[in-house]
């Protein structure tokens, strides 16, 4: 098992991953109260532990269902990972932080130097 990415850079020197940037993509069903559920959990969990290092796209599948074939939804609510490499997919509401931070691969505040 190689550790490249796709572009032959290491996880460690990705630029992505050294900036600390993150795109995260959520997918949702119209206003639920799951969808809403997981946008709030999501907004919260990204100013506790990404403060000022990412970006949330929201795609409603209910207006676009043709978008769930690129990320591979099978389920919603679903947040995906799109960067750093490598894409990291979580489904439900998002109300598990412990969950959410393994799932994205980030470390608590608290364990970061």
């Amino acid at each position: 098992m190689s550790d490249a990415t796709s572009d032959d850079q290491a996880p460690e020197t990705d630029p992505d991953r050294e900036s600390g940037h993150y795109h995260l993509r959520l997918y949702v069903a119209g206003q639920t109260a799951k969808s809403l559920a997981a946008l709030t959990n999501l907004k919260r969990f990204c100013e506790e532990h990404l403060s000022g290092h990412y970006d949330i796209e929201v795609i409603d599948l209910m207006k676009n269902p043709q978008l769930a074939a690129g990320d591979q939804i099978l389920a919603i609510p679903t947040l995906v990972r799109r960067l750093p490499s490598p894409l990291k997919r979580i489904i439900g509401d998002l109300s598990n932080t412990e969950k959410v931070l393994v799932g994205l691969d980030i470390r608590p505040k608290a364990d970061q130097p």
